[in-house]
């Protein structure tokens, strides 16, 4: 199993530390967790720097249903100085989300290891839900990531102060819209990525130098990101159609699904339109990820 060196190692220290063992792992915990969410933030944001373009061809197909070279020729359209028009909310919402994925997870899971006797991959899991829920937190920033991606709203702001202002006038709730599927999709595929992450590395040729566990890192990473892009694509088609609305009707997560259902010819693979560019750029993106993570741990 992944977690038991992990585990057995905190019994040797355990076994080391002062009668009050809950303490010393407390101390601990406060001592180490910090690096975890400088490195979750370093990562995010490289990933966001390589990555933002493709990101943006990919939110086109998801809103309208297009094909990718109609996606890229809408963008070719924008213009060059459109092309990195809303990298500010990504920038500070995905560096802080993934310093809170990969901080929280190791706080919750040392936390709950010390209150709560169960099997470690359970405490585990809760954990990596308990850190997807707490990202949600930061759906304002996601959401005005999608009111700035989307063409029809380039006359109305043009900037992510303006794009905050304008929700602002319709009350704290609208900047949770689409708060419901960010929440099915953070806390499962948490659990699923740290869960998986250690089991699928270990199936990977023996790392013999630090190059190659920098590519075991980047292999890992991007067929768990690719694997769960996929998994949850239609989850994050709906997010993206209730986050493009100003305004108006909160609609529940099953009567989006429906309508966007319906609108696209009840056809399977038109519900996963732009799911294959999402795959390449989840390999891309979750590689980077997960290997500048694991580089910046080992030179922390």
């Amino acid at each position: 199993s992944p977690f038991c060196n992990k585990k057995n190692s905190m019994m040797d220290s355990e076994s080391s530390a002062p009668k009050n063992s809950k303490e010393y792992l407390r101390n601990d915990v406060t001592a180490t967790s910090g690096k975890h969410y400088l490195c979750g933030y370093c990562a995010a944001f490289t990933n966001i720097a390589v990555t933002f373009p493709i990101q943006k061809v990919l939110f086109r197909q998801q809103l309208y249903g297009l094909k990718t070279k109609d996606a890229v020729h809408q963008l070719q359209k924008d213009g060059i100085r459109n092309l990195y028009r809303g990298i500010l909310p990504p920038l500070m919402q995905k560096t802080t989300t993934l310093a809170l994925m990969f901080g929280l997870y190791e706080d919750f899971s040392s936390l709950l290891h010390i209150h709560v006797s169960a099997p470690e991959l359970l405490t585990r899991s809760m954990a990596a839900v308990l850190a997807g829920t707490t990202e949600a937190l930061l759906t304002p920033f996601e959401r005005v990531q999608t009111l700035l991606q989307d063409y029809k709203h380039h006359d109305k702001f043009t900037n992510t102060y303006q794009a905050f202002k304008v929700l602002k006038v319709y009350g704290l709730r609208e900047y949770y819209r689409g708060l419901v599927p960010i929440l099915l999709r953070n806390g499962p595929s948490n659990a699923l990525f740290f869960g998986l992450r250690g089991p699928i590395k270990q199936c990977l040729p023996e790392a013999t130098s630090y190059s190659t566990h920098l590519v075991n890192d980047f292999i890992c990473g991007g067929l768990l990101g690719a694997m769960l892009g996929f998994l949850f694509f239609p989850v994050n088609v709906v997010k993206t159609r209730m986050q493009a609305q100003i305004g108006g009707e909160f609609q529940s997560f099953s009567k989006v699904f429906v309508k966007i259902w319906l609108e696209r010819d009840r056809k399977l693979n038109h519900l996963f339109r732009g799911a294959h560019l999402n795959y390449h750029r989840s390999v891309l993106s979750w590689g980077i990820i997960n290997a500048t993570y694991e580089f910046l741990l080992k030179l922390l």
